[in-house]
């Protein structure tokens, strides 16, 4: 096969093309672990304080992940957890 300058220079300019762009992906997705990282932080240190203030850190926890779901996810969970407990004679 023949060489070919202008499919050579095209190839060469697409992979670099592909290249900066991986880079950029890269790098992006980086600062995004670091602002992670950063935010991770500053909840760990919330929930520190909550604690130095005699807040019980396992509610607040509960209550973010209810804060989370709709009033029927929260009613439909508490249902079968009444049926459990009914079931094994806690309530």
């Amino acid at each position: 096969m023949k060489d070919d300058p202008d499919f050579r220079d095209h190839n060469d300019s697409a992979y670099r093309v592909t290249a900066d762009l991986l880079r950029l992906l890269i790098e992006r997705f980086e600062r995004l672990e670091m602002e992670k990282k950063d935010i991770a932080d500053q909840q760990k240190e919330v929930m520190a304080e909550a604690k130095g203030r005699g807040y019980d850190t396992k509610i607040i926890r509960k209550i973010l992940a209810l804060r989370k779901k709709s009033s029927d996810e929260i009613a439909e969970e508490e249902a079968i957890l009444d049926m459990y407990k009914e079931a094994l004679g806690m309530s």
